[in-house]
């Protein structure tokens, strides 16, 4: 999108009017939800043929239009499905990819549901599925049969939070005829251009960040030319489409939230500095932080981080861990993250990754940091930590 005088127009101009056309609207601001299934056509022949805008509810209201224009835009993508959920969207993306007898790529911190759809149902369809250690790079060439088809991507990894070289992955794929999937979710595309990057298809949650509140399940998948076709064909197939209202709060999340990335990326670099300096924290995983796997690619590829982070602990019992969490006031136990509220929650994937070693050396807690003040926030934590040195 480019103004009256050609100059490009900046990421905070873009979200404020991307998807939106008033003049279609009666000058109103927002595209308003569209409820509806049936679409009445004028005449047998507009039926038959179906010449019309909008055909059926599965296959696009104005409402859904606008964020799926928006969303292609931001992405600089050919074009956007929206899903109900970032698992859908994780779904949808894969099935559009693979057939059976192929090969799949998968990094061994993915999301661990995509992880068991993938070992799942991915498997019963005749599709293999191998897992990578996520700083593997370009030496990904390695591990690529002549029948692999897709290598998916996450970065960072949504629980311990190394960094992938996408765009050396993405070389090396693109090379053997393979896809590259990535699931964008903690960046989003403000601070990881994803087809910039190399992927052909970009998968987002937009349950987290694009919402921002806590309130709506929605998924977004992006696509290059190559892979719009088919993505395309597949969604349609299977009629998965967001619903009216959460479509409608996910174009209004769109609007703040390069805003509330920004300050999400100060309240957490913020407390993962403090939480360096803290006794009882053996390793803060914050891919701003150098100590973070994955930091220089971080720094090469990224435009700025998010709210969301882990911490290793010294070793602890788990009585003493779960009097830290139990007694929190402002972090609340729940999964999800991207909302205006702090949480926190525990967790151990030692036992599900099958790639990369993972030996943290104490307990892991993974942090969503919200809109809270810091410092009420670094009081909540401190009193948790003097919980967990009493509980032994």
């Amino acid at each position: 999108m480019s103004s009256s005088t050609d100059r490009p127009r900046g990421i905070r101009t873009r979200l404020v009017t991307a998807g939106r056309n008033p003049d279609e609207q009666f000058g109103f601001i927002n595209t308003p939800v569209y409820r509806g299934s049936t679409v009445l056509y004028p005449t047998m022949d507009a039926l038959v043929h179906r010449k019309a805008r909008y055909t059926y509810g599965t296959k696009g209201t104005p409402t859904i239009s606008a964020l799926e224009s928006a969303w292609t835009d931001l992405t600089g993508a050919a074009g956007t499905i929206v899903v109900p959920s970032g698992l859908a969207a994780v779904t949808i993306a894969l099935l559009a990819s693979v057939k059976a007898g192929d090969h799949v790529l998968v990094t061994d911190s993915v999301y661990q549901p995509t992880r068991h759809f993938c070992d799942t149902v991915l498997k019963r369809m005749g599709v293999a599925v191998d897992y990578f250690d996520p700083l593997v790079g370009a030496g990904i060439a390695a591990l690529m049969k002549d029948n692999t088809s897709v290598v998916f991507t996450e970065t960072p990894g949504s629980q311990t939070f190394e960094v992938q070289d996408v765009p050396a992955i993405a070389e090396v794929a693109h090379q053997r005829g393979a896809l590259v999937l990535l699931d964008n979710t903690w960046a989003t595309p403000l601070f990881y251009p994803p087809h910039e990057r190399g992927a052909d298809i970009a998968i987002e949650a937009g349950t987290k960040y694009l919402g921002g509140h806590s309130d709506l399940l929605i998924g977004l998948v992006s696509a290059t030319d190559r892979c719009w076709p088919a993505l395309r064909a597949t969604f349609d197939a299977f009629g998965a489409c967001a619903g009216p209202e959460d479509t409608f709060l996910a174009l209004r999340g769109m609007r703040t939230m390069q805003l509330r990335l920004k300050e999400a990326e100060k309240q957490a670099l913020d407390l993962a500095a403090w939480l360096e300096a803290r006794p009882e924290v053996k390793q803060v995983l914050h891919p701003a932080l150098t100590s973070c796997p994955g930091h220089e690619t971080w720094k090469r590829d990224f435009l700025g981080s998010t709210g969301v982070f882990s911490i290793v602990l010294h070793p602890a019992s788990q009585k003493a861990v779960a009097a830290l969490l139990d007694g929190l006031e402002l972090f609340g136990m729940g999964f999800s993250w991207g909302g205006f509220e702090s949480l926190i929650i525990p967790f151990d994937c030692r036992s599900y990754r099958t790639a990369s070693a993972w030996n943290p050396g104490g307990p892991c807690l993974r942090l969503q940091v919200g809109l809270e003040d810091l410092d009420d926030l670094k009081a909540d934590l401190d009193a948790g930590f003097a919980r967990l040195k009493a509980a032994g």
